[in-house]
């Protein structure tokens, strides 16, 4: 059972200390937890989870959960899932390690100003006002993907005209 309402750092949000323990109570009773859901001592509210909240979820628990709250999707620090019709069998041995290769050699991760995909400064104004629609064009996402992403994949308040960090 859900402890209060909401208490993540969206709109009407307070943020803080005692929603993010609410939050914490909350990923306590999600399906498949192990043992217990535990909070750091700098613990503020977040998306679901909380920052610094800790929990793990017993995979051979058919009703776990893998929540994208609980990896810190809501920064953008780079961290996503991906649905695919992969199982597990599928990717074993010589495969899983080709693939981890790929997704290592194409996934930008770190600090940089290189990539596989070229842009110019134009492109990226484009990427912040189009979003998903920028890579469906170029053809690096599908339609479907839209109903994956968080804001459908675009966040209607961007503004490239905001100042920024050239690198």
């Amino acid at each position: 059972q859900s402890v209060g309402e909401g208490g993540g750092s969206g709109a009407g949000s307070r943020g803080g200390f005692i929603p993010a323990l609410r939050q914490v109570a909350n990923v306590a009773a999600l399906p498949g937890i192990v043992k217990a859901s535990m909070a750091m001592p700098d613990v503020h509210s977040g998306y679901g989870f909380c920052i610094g909240n800790v929990a793990a979820f017993d995979m051979d628990d058919p009703d776990a959960i893998i929540s994208p709250g609980g990896v810190g999707f809501d920064i953008n620090c780079g961290v996503r899932l991906i649905r695919t019709n992969l199982t597990e069998e599928d990717v074993t041995g010589e495969i899983r390690e080709q693939l981890a290769q790929a997704l290592f050699d194409h996934i930008p991760v770190g600090v940089g100003t290189k990539g596989v995909i070229p842009v110019t400064p134009k492109d990226l104004d484009e990427v912040l006002l189009l979003g998903i629609d920028w890579a469906m064009r170029e053809g690096y996402a599908w339609p479907e993907d839209k109903e994956h992403c968080e804001e459908n994949g675009r966040m209607i308040t961007a503004d490239p005209s905001e100042p920024r960090s050239e690198g």
